[in-house]
């Protein structure tokens, strides 16, 4: 292993980070676990950064795959008609709620939003979006530019006019100890401020996820984002909800996590887990904003017929076995438990989260500050122990953790002692 790493540092940029101490190769998976290369195995609370989102080794996943290998035909391009994909449009544009939908496939989420910027800006004639804080919408230059987290923001330029919002920041002096009415009042009074004073002539779009990823699963309350679509359609401007990691019943509340806010967006944008690990994104928007470039546009790759035999099988997969149920079961036992442990863990500042996407904050307990050293110490506890969880928020403190929708009651069991076990570890610690 430690030849990969060598060969990995010298070959691959510096910023793409690896986890641990000492990094693993993940060489087999089935269902909910995997195998590194040292032959350990490992409960998977992250699923690729939420994007095996069935687990590892689905027959019917899998099948679908070898059935299209076996035609030869591994791409076409969108000159011609992918049958696969026209199947798979008519599914999310059901699912999506949106009037008259239609679905434009890409090859990963940055790419979806990057769409959906362009179809917000040429529909509305401007170059001014809005954004929340702490927000993160992919790695190229438009998603960087409405990603409000300076950790994963290279520079300043940009190809739009951003402004960002309040909705995920209630720890802020002022608005401290708020219940959400009183926070959702207090952003909704911004907004207008905003739309007041720093804008000029029409705003094209707010784009926001419903579930904060990068950001340590930090949310806004439900009912804020209705809020602000009021102030939003009141000028006509564009709602994006990038759902590339609340998608798919994954907050087991909602198959989208903007139907937790009783909203329709204008657009939707989808990737990560839809084909269970295989490339896809995309954006689905009402027809008349799809409908209206004038010039001619294609995606190569995107949706081509590997993927969207993958994504057909997955989300039929997620529908038959209703895994937004047990998104929610699963997720309320864990969320539940970690809540009961968080009373008598001083590191532990936080603990949130929906369904099968949850969060626990770590904190120097003498100070209540971010503490991303036991953050990192946290990971290597959990690797030991055979469990992989994820690391982000703004200040790089928290534990995000996503396991597949197929976990069972038992595993979540599991998965809940081993965290709470290294909670233990980490607590003690910190207190030595």
């Amino acid at each position: 292993m430690s030849d990969l790493l060598a060969r990995h540092r010298a070959v691959m940029p510096n910023w793409v980070a690896l986890y641990y101490n000492e990094p693993i190769e993940i060489v087999g998976g089935k269902g909910n676990r995997v195998v590194d290369g040292d032959g350990k195995s490992y409960l998977d609370f992250f699923a690729g950064i939420l994007t095996n989102m069935i687990g590892y080794d689905v027959p019917e996943v899998r099948e679908a795959v070898e059935r299209q290998l076996a035609t030869g035909v591994v791409h076409t391009s969108t000159a011609y008609l992918l049958r696969g994909q026209v199947e798979l449009a008519e599914k999310i544009a059901r699912l999506s709620g949106i009037e008259d939908a239609k679905v434009f496939f890409t090859n990963s989420g940055t790419e979806a939003n990057e769409t959906a910027l362009l179809l917000a800006t040429y529909a509305r004639k401007s170059d001014q979006v809005l954004a929340m804080r702490q927000s993160y919408h992919g790695r190229s230059f438009g998603a960087v530019s409405v990603t409000g987290n300076r950790g994963w923001k290279n520079n300043s330029l940009s190809p739009l006019n951003v402004h960002f919002l309040h909705g995920t920041d209630r720890r802020l002096a002022q608005f401290r100890g708020l219940g959400d009415a009183d926070y959702i009042a207090a952003c909704v009074d911004d907004l207008r401020h905003v739309l007041a004073t720093a804008v000029a002539t029409d705003v094209a779009a707010l784009i926001a996820e419903p579930v904060q990823g990068v950001g340590g699963f930090t949310m806004a309350p439900d009912g804020l984002f209705a809020a602000y679509k009021e102030v939003l359609d009141e000028q006509g401007i564009l709602f994006i909800s990038d759902e590339v990691q609340t998608g798919w019943g994954r907050t087991g509340s909602a198959f989208f996590g903007i139907h937790n806010h009783g909203v329709t967006p204008d657009m939707l944008t989808f990737a990560k887990g839809l084909a269970n690990g295989f490339a896809v994104g995309g954006v689905v928007a009402r027809g008349d904003l799809m409908d209206a470039l004038h010039a001619a546009g294609l995606s190569t790759f995107g949706g081509n017929p590997i993927s969207m035999a993958a994504a057909n099988a997955t989300l039929d997969y997620v529908l038959d076995h209703d895994l937004q149920a047990n998104a929610a079961r699963t997720g309320a036992l864990i969320i539940e438990g970690l809540k009961a442990a968080a009373g008598r863990l001083p590191v532990v500042g936080d603990v949130r989260g929906k369904g099968l996407m949850f969060a626990v904050e770590l904190v120097d307990p003498a100070t209540g500050e971010p503490a991303p050293a036991w953050a990192a110490r946290f990971m290597e506890v959990t690797k030991k122990a055979g469990l992989l969880a994820g690391k982000g928020g703004l200040h790089g403190n928290v534990i995000r953790m996503a396991p597949p929708l197929t976990i069972t009651a038992d595993e979540a069991r599991e998965g809940l002692g081993i965290i709470v076990g290294a909670l233990e570890t980490v607590d003690a610690e910190a207190a030595s």
